[in-house]
């Protein structure tokens, strides 16, 4: 599958990042930028997000798979990888099925581990939209507030809303909703094909966030034993968008390792 996708930097070491659930390349553009001094810098959508194409097929082999054709394609060597929540699910999957085409991987608050479903009530929201009639991303946000408290995280996903010329004008979703939401309990999977790795593997997780608990640690050391954790203060789970600055410092110092 070519997935969309957008560049910044021309020389240096390439690094892949990828995006969590109902995320885009988007997301990363203002970190792509400013580690695009030194590094080409790929921020990719994930099949079925973004400008991506969809699929009816949605789990980490055929993620990890979209990886390695984009890799491939464009002739990408020693990339480090980058991986947010699901994204950093799709990296881990990836160093396991294809373990000689990456360098080393940031994963960022993410275990390797089985999660529950958490996202009912967000899809239920973005099925809700009448989009045929939608005036306005205000009147969007609006009716998301029945299914999810938090502003911050309403814009992000009204980020997915555009117009679609295809479609009259009409708003239209950049996240395939009825696959995803068809598929939800996979993006919570543990990883198929678990083997051990033993490049470089770093986790970056906020403090305020639960995904990667104390106890998690023994199955990363299973995996990943050359793994470090890094804890940034004041997180949650968009440790990038809640301090970039800090975030940037730590991946920063792990390129430069």
């Amino acid at each position: 599958m070519k997935l969309f996708f957008r560049q910044v930097g021309e020389t240096g070491t390439p690094i892949i990042i990828l995006h969590g659930i109902f995320g885009s390349s988007d997301n990363w553009l203002t970190i792509g930028k400013v580690l695009a001094d030194a590094y080409q810098v790929y921020m990719v959508d994930q099949r079925n997000h973004g400008q991506s194409p969809r699929s009816d097929d949605f789990n980490y082999d055929v993620m990890a798979s979209d990886l390695k054709e984009f890799i491939d394609d464009h002739n990408l060597q020693n990339a480090i990888l980058i991986g947010h929540s699901m994204g950093g699910k799709t990296v881990m999957q990836f160093a396991m099925n294809y373990p000689e085409s990456f360098s080393k991987i940031m994963v960022v608050d993410i275990a390797p581990k089985f999660y529950p479903v958490h996202h009912n009530m967000i899809l239920q929201g973005l099925a809700s939209i009448d989009l045929k009639n939608l005036k306005s991303r205000t009147e969007a946000n609006e009716l998301m507030k029945r299914f999810e408290e938090s502003e911050g995280v309403r814009q992000f996903l009204l980020k997915n809303l555009w117009r679609n010329p295809e479609k009259n004008n009409e708003f239209d979703w950049r996240i395939n909703v009825p696959v995803i939401t068809k598929n939800i309990d996979i993006v919570g999977h543990e990883l198929a094909n678990e083997k051990t790795i033993t490049k470089p593997v770093l986790f970056i997780r906020g403090s305020e966030s639960h995904y990667i608990q104390p106890e998690d640690e023994r199955k990363i050391w299973d995996l990943f034993p050359n793994y470090e954790i890094i804890t940034i203060e004041g997180a949650g789970h968009w440790v990038q968008a809640d301090k970039p600055q800090e975030f940037i410092n730590v991946v920063r110092t792990a390129l430069s390792v």
